[in-house]
């Protein structure tokens, strides 16, 4: 008999949890029965992960990474729900081997891509009637791509993704049940609410901040008026069983939202709690004596515990091997050896015909070779006079073209421009939105003087700041 070796828990983890354009990590460590945090910091990430160069987020991760004196590769990862795609079905009665086939195709038609563009998890509750419900959670395989491709120049390797909300409170335990979790971030809100050993609802809000000066306030009526437009969708035994909101957050503005909600969810049956601290059974390890309560340490925690998780995003590693056996089949791998054995003999036939002709063309070197370097001589000559200056107003020529590539109504405005060693071009500027900036680079990269045009920077959402750059090219300086 094969006993399959029991999957290693590991003793360190790096939980790391984006929202928004905050990123915090910690770095948990299990020992003797105990969890400690070793290192944590939190971040202003100026890039966005998702719309940034992967190469500079990176970067700037493992900058702050060296700052807080982490070294650890190995991390777990929090998603904010924002970037998660939510489709709630109810399952009929049916074989329970039937029910993956079934999600599989109401995902096909609720998704606006197709499943081989997402990654997908589920998870199953049943109603106190009977009724069989899923939540099926995906996200899109580009983002998930974009975020493991800055980990990696980050020098760091997942082992898991999930949903920072989720980590938080796992549907799992007996004491989420009709558990309507609130995770406020930096512009948004995450929604959870778990029942009957599940994720029945998972939403992002948006739209309960309200501007105020020059920063984002938390609205409470808005967030209470998608708290009761959330529970009015649900059926009505989820409905009823939602008794508490619990509210993650370090701000003021949680603990603002508390004591003004708080009241008003009472008149809703429901009674509000600011998550401050961990319970004693949280995790099945004891925790130290003070410890933040955090998206980044809950998923590490969970994951030196070996907890089970809810939702898992990480992409499956395919080798090139598998890849090659998945596509074809044992037919078409037959019909492919055949014809690579005639495309080699081919091959062969036409490098015999190459080194003929390599042949005739040593020899005609041979024969002028002479004049070729006399050529060459010259050549250098002509370089080494050859005036300092040249007629092609090359700097006029490149600030003509910048010029027409921003638009005409003022969407897009410069702030400077700067021009080194005749072909390094560097621009910085304000852009109304991100469309504008767009259509804007795409006019400049249409140039054919335009080479290796890179943006390097870009903050703030309406309006928002930029900075580029790029080489000017030959052939383009008779511009005038």
């Amino acid at each position: 008999m094969i006993v399959l070796r029991k999957k290693r828990i590991p003793t360190t983890a790096l939980g790391l949890a984006l929202h928004g354009s905050r990123l915090e990590g910690v770095l948990v460590r299990r020992s003797n029965g105990s969890m400690q945090v070793v290192k944590s910091f939190t971040a202003t990430l100026a890039l966005s992960p998702l719309t940034g160069d992967a190469e500079l987020v990176g970067r700037e991760i493992r900058n702050h990474l060296e700052q807080a004196g982490i070294r650890e590769r190995r991390c777990v990862v929090c998603l904010p729900s924002g970037w998660a795609l939510t489709l709630a079905t109810e399952v009929p009665d049916m074989p329970q081997e039937d029910i993956p086939g079934f999600l599989e195709i109401e995902a096909e038609r609720g998704f606006p891509y197709g499943l081989e563009a997402l990654s997908l998890g589920r998870s199953m509750f049943r109603a106190t009637s009977g009724k069989q419900f899923a939540t099926q959670v995906a996200v899109p395989s580009n983002h998930l791509e974009q975020l493991e491709r800055a980990l990696k120049a980050a020098q760091l390797r997942p082992t898991s993704i999930t949903l920072g909300v989720t980590a938080l409170q796992s549907p799992e335990k007996e004491s989420s049940n009709g558990v309507l979790a609130l995770v406020l971030g930096d512009g948004s809100v995450d929604l959870q609410i778990t029942c009957a050993g599940g994720v029945a609802v998972l939403r992002s809000l948006d739209s309960v901040y309200e501007s105020e000066s020059v920063q984002n306030r938390l609205s409470t009526d808005l967030l209470l008026r998608e708290i009761k437009i959330t529970l009015g969708q649900l059926p009505g035994d989820f409905r009823d069983a939602v008794k508490r909101v619990r509210v993650f957050g370090r701000s003021e503005a949680a603990r603002r939202f508390v004591n003004e909600a708080a009241p008003r969810l009472e008149l809703m049956g429901m009674k509000a709690e600011l998550v401050e601290a961990y319970a004693a059974n949280e995790f099945s390890k004891s925790l130290p004596p003070v410890v933040e309560v955090t998206a980044a340490f809950s998923v590490a925690a969970r994951c030196v515990t070996g907890a089970p998780k809810v939702f898992e995003f990480l992409l499956p590693t395919v080798s090139a091997f598998q890849q090659l056996t998945q596509r074809f089949s044992s037919r078409k791998l037959g019909m492919i050896g055949a014809a690579a054995a005639v495309l080699l003999l081919l091959v062969g036939g036409a490098f015999s015909v190459q080194q003929y002709k390599l042949s005739q063309l040593r020899s005609k070197w041979d024969g002028m070779s002479a004049k070729v370097r006399e050529l060459d001589e010259m050549q250098t000559q002509i370089r080494r006079f050859r005036p300092w200056f040249d007629s092609t107003f090359r700097n006029l020529s490149i600030v003509r073209r910048v010029t027409e590539a921003f638009p005409e109504e003022g969407v897009v405005t410069a702030k400077s421009l700067e021009i080194r060693d005749v072909s390094a071009v560097s621009c910085s500027g304000v852009a109304n939105d991100n469309q504008a900036l767009l259509k804007m680079l795409e006019q400049l990269r249409a140039s054919k003087d335009v080479r290796d045009l890179k943006v390097d920077n870009i903050r703030g959402k309406t309006p928002l700041q930029f900075t580029f750059n790029f080489h000017w090219g030959e052939g383009g300086g008779d511009g005038n």
